[in-house]
């Protein structure tokens, strides 16, 4: 886990996601990983995330906690994918190409953003002007494939 203070990471949930329990999933996250538990996969979260959300006795808990989890799930993604994005040029050979999967369409702007702003800035010799999308035969395949989005980039030389 990043050096998050409890601070950032509440303010990751709310602003990334609009989760309504960020405080309390914050403060609990925080308090699980600094006393040296680990949290390295999604099932570990999910398990914090459920013990967190305990106090919810209603009779779709399991529903709330599913919810909970990927919007907390989609915030730390969202995080991550900024600070890839900022990074990816200084990493990525002249002439080099990358191409971005995302299932949110708030994941799908941050790319198409970037990708734009920095092809208008030269970084990038072209990008892809129309997000590919999976053909009905893949996601009849594969149900999850629905909401995928693709978009590439090539940097300049």
């Amino acid at each position: 886990w990043p050096d998050f203070s409890k601070e950032e990471l509440e303010n990751i949930l709310e602003e990334n996601s609009d989760e309504p329990y960020a405080d309390i999933l914050a403060k609990n996250i925080y308090s699980f990983i600094r006393s040296g538990m680990e949290v390295e996969t999604t099932g570990q979260l999910y398990k914090v995330i459920d013990k967190t959300l305990n106090f919810i006795e209603d009779k779709n808990r399991k529903d709330l906690v599913n919810k909970t989890a990927a919007r907390v799930f989609q915030a730390l993604r969202i995080e991550v994918l900024h600070e890839f994005m900022e990074k990816l040029p200084k990493i990525l050979n002249p002439g080099g190409r990358v191409a971005i999967l995302t299932f949110h369409s708030g994941e799908d702007r941050i790319v198409k953003k970037a990708f734009k702003e920095m092809k208008n800035s030269g970084i990038y010799d072209d990008v892809c002007r129309n997000v590919i999308r999976p053909s009905k035969e893949e996601c009849h395949r594969n149900s999850r494939a629905k909401s995928t989005k693709m978009r590439w980039a090539i940097k300049a030389k």
